[in-house]
């Protein structure tokens, strides 16, 4: 098992869940607030995961990413998107050097500021 199968499994749960009952399932409650409140969860995971490290207990470090992760995966969701799509977007960075990426991505959209009328 890969953590590609891993995270595609746990897509197709969300996907099954987020037009279900809000009072059984936390994932069709949080789509039933709305993107906001989706949001809302990343940014306090991301904070409680900042926190996790800071304090460097590698039981909850890994407990707050999962959480991190999990919500990620609801925004992802919102906007048709599949853990596959960002994987897909990793492996096409991979062996590129982080500063090289940065400056292709900064050129692209200054090209594209450019091109605005």
């Amino acid at each position: 098992m890969t953590s590609d199968d891993t995270l595609a499994r746990l897509a197709a749960v969300i996907e099954s869940r987020k037009a279900g009952d809000p009072d059984k399932s936390y994932v069709a409650r949080l789509f039933a607030k709305g993107q906001d409140a989706i949001l809302k969860k990343v940014g306090e995971e991301a904070t409680e995961t900042v926190m996790a490290c800071k304090d460097g207990v590698r039981e909850k470090i890994v407990y707050e990413v999962a959480d991190l992760w999990f919500h990620s995966m609801l925004a992802l969701s919102v906007h048709g998107l599949t853990p596959a799509d960002v994987l897909a977007e990793l492996r096409r960075r991979e062996g590129l050097s982080g500063l090289e990426e940065f400056a292709a991505r900064k050129a692209q959209s200054r090209d594209q500021e450019e091109k605005k009328p």
